[in-house]
C-alpha cells in the first residue's frame, strides 16, 4: 500500500507540471503493465499519436515519456498543418510480451482507447508492428498503421527527413545538392535502412552505425555505405549526423564531441533538455527539430487513411517539410532564436488561431 501512495503521489506531481488537456493511467493487473495515454491537445483536431511498448525503471518514467512525446506530437501535428492535435500512449511492462500474453495486453489497451471516444487515435512506435495495431483495431475503430493500411509509417518518415537533410544543407551550405556530402546515420531500424538508402541514391556518402553491429554490416551490404562502431558515432566526422534511433542522446555532453555541421534526423525526442538546442547553436551546429524533420509518418498515415492521397500527392508533402525548414531557418535567423524555439512558436501561432476561430 505505501509503495502504491508513492507511486500517485509521484504520477500526481508530474501532472501538476503538464500543460496537456487529459491523462488516463490505468494498472493492468494480469500484466503488470501501467497503460499511459496522454491527450495533449485536441484544439486543432482529435489526438493523433503512436503508441510505445518499453520496459522503463519505474512507472513514473513511463509517464513522462508520454508527456513529453505529447506535447511533441501537439508541435509536430501543428506545424506539419495536419488537423490533428497531440496526444501519446505507452505501456510501461515488466517485460516485453511475447504469444497470447501480448495479445491479451493489446486488447485490453484497446478497450481503454476506445473508451475515449475518438479524442485519441493511436498508431505504432517502439516495439509495436502492424501486426500488434491489427490486434488493437479488433476492438478499437482509431488506429492507424494497421497492415491493411499500407502497414509500418516509415517510409514516409524516412522521405521526410530526406528533405529535411536537403534543406537543411541547403541552409548551411548554400545548395540543397547532397552528392558528395557525408551523412552518419544513427541507428538502421526501418526509416535509417530506408533513409541511407536514399540517401546513396542521392550520391552522398553514407555512414551507418547500429548498437546490433552485424544488423549494421548487412544494411551496409545492402546500401553500400560504410560502418562506424556505434560507440563512435557521435564523435565521428560527417557533415550530417542522422540521429534515428532512441531519443535523448544529444545533451551537454555528447553535443562537445560532434564533429558535424548539422543534426537531422528521425529520433524523437532527441534533445536531453530544452537548453540543448542553444548549445548545438553556440556549438555553430544547425538542428532540425526532431518533431518537424520527422512527420513523414503522421503526413503518410493521416494522408492515406483520412484523406486517400497518391503517391505522387504524399511526396509532395513530404516536401514540404523542407519548405517548413526552410522557413523555420529564416525566422530563427531574423529573431536571434534557435530553429527549435521558431518552430514552437509557429505551432503556437496556429493553436492560438485554431482555439480563438473556435471560440467565435
Amino acid at each position: 500500500m505505501a509503495s502504491d501512495l508513492h507511486t500517485a503521489g509521484v504520477f500526481e506531481k508530474l501532472l501538476e507540471g503538464w500543460d496537456g488537456e487529459e491523462a488516463v493511467i490505468r494498472y493492468d493487473r494480469d500484466s503488470g503493465a501501467w497503460m499511459f495515454i496522454c491527450v495533449h491537445s485536441t484544439v486543432l483536431g482529435p489526438a493523433g499519436g503512436g503508441t510505445r511498448l518499453r520496459v522503463y525503471e519505474t512507472p513514473a518514467d513511463g509517464l513522462a515519456d508520454a508527456m513529453r512525446l505529447s506535447q511533441a506530437m501537439t508541435v509536430k501535428m501543428a506545424v506539419a498543418d495536419t488537423e490533428r492535435g497531440g496526444g501519446k500512449a505507452v505501456l510501461a511492462v515488466p517485460a516485453l510480451p511475447t504469444g497470447e500474453a501480448r495479445r491479451a495486453l493489446l486488447l485490453r489497451y484497446a478497450e481503454l482507447v476506445t473508451a475515449l471516444g475518438g479524442t485519441y487515435r493511436t498508431a505504432g512506435d517502439m516495439n509495436i508492428t502492424p501486426a500488434d495495431l491489427d490486434v488493437v483495431a479488433e476492438r478499437c475503430p482509431w488506429v492507424y498503421g494497421t497492415t491493411a493500411a499500407g502497414g509500418n509509417s516509415g517510409r514516409g518518415t524516412a522521405r521526410g527527413v530526406l528533405h529535411g537533410i536537403r534543406a537543411s544543407v541547403e541552409h548551411a551550405f548554400g545548395s540543397p545538392d547532397i552528392s558528395g556530402r557525408t551523412v552518419l546515420v544513427q541507428g538502421v531500424g526501418s526509416v535509417g535502412q530506408d533513409l541511407a538508402r536514399d540517401l546513396r541514391d542521392e550520391g552522398a556518402r553514407v555512414l551507418v552505425a547500429d548498437v546490433d553491429e552485424e544488423h549494421a554490416r548487412r544494411v551496409a551490404a545492402a546500401t553500400g555505405a560504410e560502418v562506424v562502431a556505434a560507440a563512435d558515432a557521435i564523435g565521428a566526422e560527417c557533415d550530417v549526423y542522422s540521429p534515428c534511433a532512441v531519443g535523448g542522446t544529444l545533451n551537454v555532453e555528447s553535443i562537445s564531441r560532434l564533429r558535424c555541421r548539422i543534426v537531422a534526423g528521425s529520433a524523437n525526442n532527441q534533445l536531453a533538455e530544452p537548453a540543448d538546442a542553444d548549445r548545438l547553436r553556440e556549438a555553430g551546429i544547425l538542428y532540425a527539430p526532431d518533431y518537424v524533420v520527422n512527420a513523414g509518418g503522421v503526413i503518410q498515415l493521416v494522408g492515406l487513411e483520412d484523406r486517400g492521397l497518391d503517391a505522387g500527392e504524399l511526396e509532395r508533402h513530404f516536401a514540404r517539410i523542407g519548405d517548413t525548414l526552410r522557413n523555420l531557418y529564416r525566422d530563427a535567423d531574423e529573431q536571434d532564436i534557435t530553429p527549435a524555439a521558431a518552430a514552437e512558436r509557429l505551432a503556437a501561432e496556429r493553436i492560438a488561431k485554431a482555439a480563438v476561430e473556435t471560440t467565435s
